[in-house]
């Protein structure tokens, strides 16, 4: 595994924020996520963790700062011409279409890779039918990558939890990002799905592809990461590798009170909402 320090950033932001009214949901963030690797954003309830992906992938557009993707300027992009350039993401709740099979899920995501528009489709044209196998071909191989290719008949909604969270990264594959960003991909699994899922992860990465992930669940990460991006208040208060912000003042102290520390960084309070 290379080294964090010496790898190149595939994306890069800088003096980046958002405000709604009086609100800086996030504030003069400058950093960066190196190419090839992990790296989880973690932050107490509230820390604009969230709002931090939904700037990235042209959710939202940022009240101030630069994002930068491959050296390329994407800040006004919106969100199909972010998805376009190479970023994928997914979301807190698995948002998948559990009725249609896990093929025809999969190939939805592929689609934002063609070039049929509404007319090629009423008509069948001849570029719709080309560009229809084209997104059976790329969601297979989506399906492959995540170990689901022997399912992809079934009813999306028939599979498991940890099968369903498998559905919703491979529609995010299926556009072939290089940039996949995941939004608490282990929600609701149990131990031995969130080790499998981290196992999966890793494999992806090792395959070329680099991964940031929001996530509560500090065993996960701190087994995981190459890189911690730690935000409070939608500040960046720490960057480093795990053992570097897992003895960081300013991080230990942020989690402090409502938060217990020993290893629990990140764990939600009871009834506390996602970031």
């Amino acid at each position: 595994m290379p080294e964090p320090e010496h790898s190149a950033p595939i994306l890069e932001v800088q003096d980046l924020g958002i405000h709604f009214g009086g609100l800086h949901a996030v504030r003069d963030v400058t950093a960066s996520l190196p190419a090839g690797q992990i790296t989880a954003i973690i932050g107490p309830n509230g820390a604009g963790k969230s709002t931090f992906f939904n700037l990235i992938s042209g959710f939202y557009q940022p009240t101030s700062g630069r994002i930068r993707f491959e050296g390329e300027d994407i800040t006004r992009l919106k969100t199909h011409q972010v998805v376009a350039r190479g970023i994928a993401r997914t979301f807190q709740t698995t948002t998948i279409y559990k009725e249609l099979s896990v093929l025809e899920g999969v190939m939805i995501g592929h689609r934002v890779r063609t070039r049929a528009g509404l007319f090629d489709a009423l008509l069948r044209t001849g570029r719709e039918r080309h560009d229809e196998a084209g997104s059976r071909l790329g969601a297979m191989r989506a399906l492959e990558r995540v170990g689901l290719a022997p399912q992809a008949g079934r009813p999306a909604g028939a599979l498991t939890q940890e099968g369903q969270k498998r559905v919703g990264i491979a529609m995010a594959l299926a556009s072939d990002p290089a940039l996949l960003l995941l939004d608490e991909p282990a929600a609701g699994m149990n131990p031995e799905e969130t080790v499998n899922l981290m196992s999966l992860i890793r494999e992806l990465v090792t395959g070329g592809l680099t991964v940031a992930l929001v996530e509560h669940k500090m065993s996960l990460v701190m087994g995981l990461a190459d890189q911690i991006l730690v935000l409070h208040h939608g500040q960046k208060i720490a960057q480093g590798t795990p053992a570097e912000v897992s003895r960081d003042p300013a991080v230990i102290e942020a989690y402090l009170g409502g938060h217990a520390h020993g290893g629990q960084m990140g764990q939600r309070t009871e009834g506390g909402a996602h970031a």
